[in-house]
């Protein structure tokens, strides 16, 4: 039995579909090679648009297949063209039975093909500023039919699939939930040495204020921004003995800045450069020891359809805050303290606690260690085979 999976998004590790898509492969290879006794063997197809990074060595019942459009510009054009033509086109071609496409598309399968995919979010439908020319439209309209038509589908919050009920009218005994995880870079602790590395290399002492995960306007920089400036001018007094522990923010600028905040922008206008610091894009393997080294870790985003950045902190032992809307609850439960979104006030409040009580902080960090190990790609894959055995 040939299942086809969309694995486009191996060429972008860094982005966050790109971090499910790796780990949940990586997982599945890990399970097939423990399972050569299974009667019904399954063969896997990973369909993609360049090859595989190098760490991947897949067993006998995998093959990739790389289909190179004619096309080969970065843009939606290309990407309706790959998933909405050409997959289903190889698909059928490859025999597959099964697909699963890892994120929300615009891949319509043929009836002869089950079709699982697995929905992040539906942040378009939801923020219509993100539908801002034709081409998104056109995209988000083809995306939204697909996810319609797709047999059953996976998402990776009770948040996202309560979205898909509401606002996409899709019956819930088509949907089921299934939480992702984080990446294996955070299962291991940094040694010391590496650990100095990365601090010297950001020019960071322990004991920051971390934030970011984007800087999309959703993701609310701005007002942690603006939270941290009412921490200085309310606080003076707290700061006399100690210095204010400096904001650190990593994220890479977005260019489009209809959808983006300008944070040094805003930074330069509210006089905190002193203050203040960005990281810009960092790489996946420092990020665990720049959470780790962190006083706590800021991110009251306006929505998510999951929230990886507060499971990342929270692996990582670092006190967390965030929104109370959306998933992030779903994510933090009690290990995290929460704010409002839209209160700048409540956001500068709950950082002042955090920041004032280290027993607090010490509660938090372990309770959020404790909640991140309940979250794992091995429970995660395992949903994977029980819904495509039951489609």
């Amino acid at each position: 039995m040939k299942i086809g999976i969309n694995a486009s998004f191996c060429r972008k590790p860094y982005s966050g579909i790109g971090q499910v898509t790796i780990s949940f492969l990586e997982k599945l290879i890990t399970k097939e090679k423990k399972n050569k006794k299974r009667k019904n063997k399954l063969e896997f197809i990973l369909y993609l648009e360049e090859d595989l990074p190098r760490s991947f060595i897949l067993p006998k019942n995998f093959q990739k297949k790389i289909i190179l459009p004619i096309y080969r510009r970065d843009d939606l054009i290309r990407k309706i063209w790959w998933e909405k033509y050409l997959l289903p086109r190889y698909a059928k071609k490859d025999g597959c039975v099964f697909f699963f496409s890892l994120y929300q598309c615009s891949t319509i399968m043929p009836s002869s093909i089950k079709h699982l995919m697995l929905v992040h979010d539906i942040i378009p439908s939801l923020f219509p500023e993100y539908l801002d020319n034709v081409r998104r439209k056109h995209y988000q309209k083809l995306t939204e039919k697909a996810i319609r038509q797709a047999d059953r589908i996976l998402t990776v919050s009770k948040r996202t699939e309560k979205d898909l009920i509401q606002h996409l009218n899709i019956p819930a005994d088509r949907i089921s939930t299934s939480y992702i995880s984080i990446n294996k870079t955070y299962n291991k602790l940094a040694s010391t040495e590496m650990s100095r590395k990365v601090l010297k290399k950001y020019k960071l002492n322990p004991g920051y204020i971390f934030a970011g995960g984007g800087m999309e306007i959703r993701k609310n920089i701005d007002g942690v921004i603006h939270a941290y400036k009412l921490l200085i001018e309310k606080n003076k007094n707290l700061f006399f003995i100690t210095e204010m522990p400096k904001l650190v923010i990593y994220g890479k600028p977005l260019p489009n800045l209809s959808l983006a905040i300008d944070a040094e922008k805003l930074v330069k206008e509210l006089n905190l450069t002193k203050q203040v610091k960005f990281l810009g894009a960092v790489p996946q393997e420092h990020m665990p020891t720049l959470f780790r080294n962190a006083l706590f870790f800021v991110y009251p985003s306006h929505y998510e359809g999951f929230g990886m950045q507060i499971l990342e902190a929270m692996s990582q032992g670092a006190p967390a805050i965030a929104s109370k809307n959306s998933s992030l609850p779903e994510v933090g439960l009690d290990s995290i303290l929460y704010c409002h979104a839209d209160d700048t006030k409540e956001i500068s409040q709950v950082m002042k606690k955090v920041m004032t009580s280290k027993q607090l902080r010490d509660t938090m960090s372990q309770r959020g260690k404790e909640r991140a190990k309940l979250f794992s790609w091995d429970k995660f894959t395992n949903k994977f085979y029980g819904v495509i055995g039951n489609i």
